[in-house]
């Protein structure tokens, strides 16, 4: 969830931090006051398109910083943050940063390390998903609309995917290689000449495994002769001669063995001491035999010289060990001996494509089963929502296709398609909202206030199985009053349970719902417009939502109607919190 947003130098917005809380939180205000400028703040921190006109004027930049907690270690948030090594402590924090200057550059952080504009968009839409009147995003994108029905019923969808796509990638890594072999015979030609040229260059290098490694090492003695030589003679002269250290050890000995008879512990002492000496004596005859066998060969170091430097060319080229390199030339003469032999390859590729297709048909198959069935599911589910929201008479479908392909792709009963990384469905959200009327995309409904109905009925369903830990609507009660207002605030309250949500509006019905009510207000100092964000007490609470009601001067009516209204709220967060 999010938890904490910094914003400084933003449009009207001077310095201000706002901590939310679990469930829903609410911001009211009058119009202008700076509710949707919050918003946009969240927005850029979640990768939107910024530019210089966000800066406060007289600023060198505005910044935004958004503080999250992610609880589950299985989020997505969690795997990008892996992949990219940025660390995620015991409390899952993550902290989005992004700073847009006054010529319009973007500079992005994630918990302090620099990422592209990208990568920060990657880590907003695991983090946050906004729906306004004027801006919708994955729910209201076809594109999306697969993705959101395999994550509908992902249990079963989840493995039967997996399974497809493992047999999808290697299809088509045999389609490349055959896309490859059956190129023009020129270009054959020309790679035949280039892999004989490498061949050849590795082949008279004559490589080892870990000859550079075995080669450096010998270099390195070589190299430090003299310092190695002395170390030695050193070591063998400090143990072997007259008033050394193994003549005091021998004189020690010699000591001990006179009287170790009189004391049990001194003859352990003794045969201790005896040991250590033959031990240090070898040593020592050893150390000689090294002095004698050390000789300094200049030729050597120069012939190890430029067999490394040959290595290293080969390294440069070809791979960054010796063993990279060797099995670059396996990969060399395999590739040479299917060019060569490259008809007998095409027709035995050709043979494991069609088997390939065929075992990724069948899964492709599984998986649109699997799909209709959470269809069906999902179409009810969404109906009974519809109703709920008082669209009685509307429809709700999930229209299924299949893209046509050409001669050479898989067959599905009878004709040919396109497989895709997803299986061969291609599906879209249909709705109509009146009786008699045709299903239509989702994106197409006209009516804002449908629009906002049917957004919540999907959402509402999908707010727990997208992973987003904040869901936030920007206005999206426009248009509607009434008991629909009511079932809009019910409905979005609903949503709370399973995600985080921010909700700017207009309408006291949804304030009345709110766990925390924040209220932007707009105010003049130092003769500069700033937006101020309150956190409401229940007093402040009701008086708030009472002028909502009227937007004129609170009497005690209209404060017994808020009351009222926050009194039917919580009768109702009651009834939720039971089912």
């Amino acid at each position: 969830m999010l938890v904490e947003l910094s914003i400084k130098d933003f449009a009207i917005i001077d310095n201000i931090q706002i901590q939310f809380k679990e469930g829903l939180t609410v911001l009211t205000g009058e119009t202008g006051a700076g509710k949707s400028i919050i918003i946009d703040a969240i927005q850029l921190l979640a990768g939107g398109r910024g530019s210089s006109e966000y800066v406060r004027h007289g600023c060198q930049k505005a910044e935004i910083e958004g503080l999250y907690f992610i609880e589950d270690n299985m989020h997505l948030a969690f795997q990008k943050a892996k992949e990219l090594g940025i660390e995620l402590d015991d409390e899952g924090t993550l902290i989005l940063q992004r700073t847009i200057t006054s010529s319009g550059k973007s500079i992005c952080r994630v918990n302090g390390k620099l990422v592209t504009l990208a990568i920060l968009r990657e880590f907003g839409q695991t983090l946050i998903d906004i729906h306004s009147q004027h801006e919708t995003q994955s729910l209201m994108n076809a594109d999306k609309h697969l993705v959101l029905l395999d994550l509908y019923n992902i249990d079963k969808i989840g493995p039967a995917k997996e399974e497809y796509q493992r047999l999808y990638r290697e299809y088509k890594q045999l389609e490349k290689r055959y896309r490859e072999l059956s190129e023009n015979e020129q270009k054959i030609v020309q790679r035949l000449d280039l892999l004989k040229f490498q061949q050849s260059e590795i082949e008279e290098a004559d490589l080892s495994v870990d000859e550079d490694l075995k080669l450096e090492e010998e270099r390195n003695t070589l190299a430090n002769y003299e310092k190695i030589y002395q170390g030695v003679h050193d070591a063998y002269y400090a143990l072997y001669g007259e008033q050394k250290g193994l003549d005091w050890l021998s004189h020690a000995m010699t000591s001990l063995e006179s009287i170790k008879e009189y004391d049990t512990e001194l003859k352990e002492r003794s045969d201790d001491i005896s040991n250590q000496y033959y031990l240090l004596e070898e040593l020592s005859f050893r150390l000689r035999s090294k002095l004698d066998e050390m000789e300094f060969n200049p030729e050597r170091l120069n012939e190890i010289e430029a067999r490394l430097n040959e290595i290293n060319r080969l390294k440069r080229k070809y791979g960054q060990t010796v063993a990279e390199i060797l099995d670059y030339a396996a990969t060399i003469d395999e590739e040479i001996e299917q060019l060569e032999n490259k008809d007998a390859h095409l027709s035995k590729i050709e043979e494991q494509l069609k088997e390939k297709s065929k075992d990724a048909i069948l899964a492709a198959e599984q998986l649109h089963h699997l799909r209709t069935q959470a269809a069906e599911k999902l179409k009810t589910a969404i109906l009974i929502e519809l109703k709920d929201l008082y669209l009685e008479k509307a429809n709700f479908d999930v229209d299924f296709s299949v893209l046509g392909g050409n001669e050479t792709d898989p067959t599905w009963q009878g004709k040919s398609i396109k497989l895709h990384e997803n299986g061969f469905d291609h599906i879209k959200f249909m709705i109509s909202t009146n009786l008699g009327e045709p299903l239509k995309e989702v994106h197409k409904i006209a009516s804002g206030g449908e629009l906002s109905r049917i957004m919540l009925a999907i959402k509402k369903n999908f707010a727990r199985h997208q992973g987003v830990t904040s869901v936030i609507f920007d206005e999206v009660d426009t248009g509607v009053s009434g008991r629909v207002a009511q079932a809009i605030a019910e409905k979005i309250y609903s949503i709370s349970n399973s995600s985080q949500v921010l909700c700017i509006s207009h309408l006291p019905q949804v304030a009345s719902m709110a766990d925390s009510h924040l209220l932007i207000e707009k105010i003049e100092k130092q003769n500069r417009t700033i937006t101020k964000v309150k956190e409401l007490t229940d007093t402040e609470k009701t008086e708030e939502i009472g002028r909502m009601m009227t937007g004129t001067e609170l009497t005690k009516t209209t404060k017994d109607h808020a009351k009222e209204l926050l009194n039917l709220a919580m009768k109702f967060k009651e009834t939720v919190a039971r089912s």
